[in-house]
């Protein structure tokens, strides 16, 4: 059975086939009866035979299994009827391997042993002392017609096959591109969506006790919102396909200063202690410990009632290790959300890991990230 979406043996268009067979077989055969004794002259039926065979080719598009009875039955009545011998019989070789390639095998080792018999027969009847030869050579032409034909028809099915991989591996490789687009588009709503709902509840609160107050709330909306705002149409100019697969300016660990700030403006007091090496660790690796570090401090600011929480960026081994410890109510037995589950998927994708540990008061997440990654994620 061929597989789905594949196409037949391709080869020249059709039309130049017949056309160039046609006059092979007409010009070719004239040229010869010039030049030799036959039994009947080239005639008008002659000339009609010689182009039967050539239009039967035409319907190997539409209807390949006419090819070979069409060829068979226009050169054996041209040759039993006997007109001069010539290339009458390219069309017959051609229907064979046009009727193997389209994977009409059985009809194409049908009308090869039709041939084959036909040919041994002539030699039997001609007297010819070396009959078996030509006999021999006849079936052997014959065999290998057909093995041409489904030679042309394996390599067909090859490309099919191959185009097929590649076409599905270039889906997932689009698809899992876009997941990782939609799990940023996700981090960086939530994080400033939620900075901002913190900083305009500081603002409210403040506002008439505390003018002095009000002033740094209001400069963190607009730096937040703005920030979310060019993030978000970069991410999503990716998702139209109207930029690169590669946004530039990607975060990485030189950002995470600016989390922290974005986390004390709300209220949480929040420890950086970085021991990591920012030149030794890809920009894929970097952007997965940014985005886990984001996503994990929105958390702490919005579910756990923290007040303090402490960061940790360690590079050593190979092996980039980020903790967020808060000292909140923890997970409170609820299973983990959508936040959670993209952190997750991050460290996978690069061959890393994040754990959950409950803390006595508190919750720690951890991840270890490997710097170098086989399969840097975009």
């Amino acid at each position: 059975m061929p597989f789905p979406g594949q196409r037949r043996f391709a080869g020249p268009p059709t039309s130049f086939i017949v056309i160039t067979v046609a006059v092979v077989q007409v010009v070719g055969t004239l040229f010869s009866a010039s030049r030799q004794e036959a039994p009947r002259p080239l005639d008008a039926l002659a000339i009609l035979l010689l182009l039967a065979g050539p239009a039967g080719l035409a319907f190997r598009r539409r209807a390949p299994q006419v090819m070979l009875p069409v060829a068979l039955l226009a050169t054996g009545t041209y040759l039993a009827l006997g007109y001069a011998w010539g290339p009458v019989v390219l069309s017959l070789a051609l229907g064979i391997v046009l009727t193997a390639a389209a994977g009409l095998r059985w009809q194409a080792w049908t009308g090869a042993g039709i041939a084959a018999a036909a040919v041994i027969t002539a030699a039997l009847l001609s007297g010819d002392p070396n009959w078996a030869v030509r006999a021999s050579a006849g079936v052997a032409w014959a065999a290998i017609l057909v093995l041409i034909g489904q030679g042309f028809r394996r390599r067909s099915e090859r490309l099919a096959e191959f185009r097929r991989r590649r076409a599905e591996a270039q889906k997932a490789e689009r698809d899992e591109y876009r997941l990782t687009l939609a799990r940023d588009i996700h981090d960086v709503v939530a994080h400033s969506l939620s900075m901002i709902n913190v900083q305009a509840s500081v603002a409210l609160h403040v506002g008439a006790d505390d003018p002095g107050k009000l002033r740094p709330a209001l400069e963190a909306i607009k730096a937040a919102s703005k920030e979310s705002l060019t993030e978000v149409r970069q991410l999503l100019g990716v998702l139209r396909e109207d930029v690169p697969l590669a946004p530039a300016a990607r975060p990485g660990l030189a950002k995470i200063p600016g989390l922290v700030k974005n986390a004390r403006f709300g209220g949480l007091q929040v420890t950086l202690e970085d021991n990591s090496d920012h030149g030794a660790i890809t920009p894929a690796v970097q952007e997965a410990a940014y985005r886990i570090i984001q996503e994990a401090l929105t958390n702490v600011g919005r579910h756990s009632g923290a007040q303090s929480a402490v960061v940790r960026i360690l590079e050593a081994a190979g092996l980039l290790t980020v903790t967020i410890d808060d000292d909140g109510g923890g997970m409170r037995g609820a299973a983990p959300g959508n936040g959670l589950t993209g952190m997750r998927e991050r460290a996978s994708a690069l061959g890393g890991t994040l754990t959950l540990h409950e803390l006595d008061p508190g919750l720690r997440v951890h991840a270890g990230l490997p710097t170098e990654p086989e399969g840097n994620t975009p």
